[in-house]
């Protein structure tokens, strides 16, 4: 049922779904699945062991599943696993996972990865992002959903960057970000709250108002961040929202939290 150009070369023991286009010039490895309505547009390289989700259009120029930019890795059964609907622009790159990340990379479902996008091994993605030209992340980065990364952004691995968090573009995330948080500069501080995206999102304005009370509470020059966290989280111990920043700083990681700079309006 697929559809392939007689430029293209489909290794033997490629899964192809149904109304499969593969464009001219494309190359598919031998265990490559692609799922329904998958469109390859041209020039795409598929490789290693990479399933591709339904109705995901990738355009010419992306490699897609090739051997991580790793030199740890010796060549184990290592997997990149994408979900439905997303778009793949040109140039992009993803790698697969390593054994220091559990052999896998992931990438949710309806994201949209611009011109030049990296996305590096053992890296777990969100649905619903948004990856600007030539944004990057280092190996074992966490996104979480609705996360908009700006133009030639760069994200130092093992960090976390938060469900519905903004990175500015051009900018150099060294630290985790906080759900909800919008990030700036070229050793990225926090600036606030991503508000912009919150509305667009449908959020209420008595939640958005409660998240920019708890921002300022929770980033406050007065006391430590422990006891900051232990004053929120008595006040809001009720609301998903907050407790979804709460729990995120909380959590065990390798990267500190990115902080507002000294001085900053909260």
């Amino acid at each position: 049922m697929a559809d392939i150009h007689s430029s293209a070369v489909v290794e033997d023991g490629a899964a192809l779904g149904d109304r499969v286009v593969v464009g001219p010039y494309c190359r598919i490895g031998p265990e490559v699945v692609l799922g329904n309505d998958v469109y390859l547009h041209s020039h795409v390289v598929v490789a290693g062991r990479t399933t591709v989700g339904a109705e995901s259009h990738i355009y010419p120029f992306a490699v897609i599943g090739l051997p991580p930019q790793d030199l740890k890795y010796r060549g184990g059964a290592s997997r990149l696993v994408i979900g439905n609907r997303n778009i793949i622009r040109e140039h992009v790159t993803m790698s697969p996972g390593t054994e220091g990340g559990g052999m896998l990379t992931e990438v949710g479902d309806d994201g949209l990865f611009m011109i030049g996008t990296h996305i590096a091994h053992d890296c777990r993605i969100g649905d619903r992002v948004v990856f600007a030209n030539n944004a990057t992340l280092g190996g074992h980065v966490v996104v979480g959903d609705y996360v908009m990364l700006g133009g030639v952004s760069a994200v130092h691995q093992h960090c976390r960057i938060g469900p519905h968090a903004m990175i500015g573009g051009m900018s150099g995330v060294e630290n985790d970000v906080i759900p909800y948080g919008s990030v700036v500069g070229n050793r990225a501080r926090l600036a606030g709250l991503n508000v912009v995206g919150l509305r667009r999102r449908g959020f209420s304005r008595g939640d958005i108002q409660t998240l920019r009370t708890a921002y300022r509470l929770l980033f406050a020059e007065e006391g430590t961040m422990s006891e900051r966290l232990n004053d929120v989280t008595d006040m809001y111990r009720d609301n998903s929202v907050v407790m979804e920043i709460v729990d995120f700083i909380r959590a065990s990681s390798s990267r500190p939290i990115c902080q507002p700079r000294a001085g900053d309006a909260v």
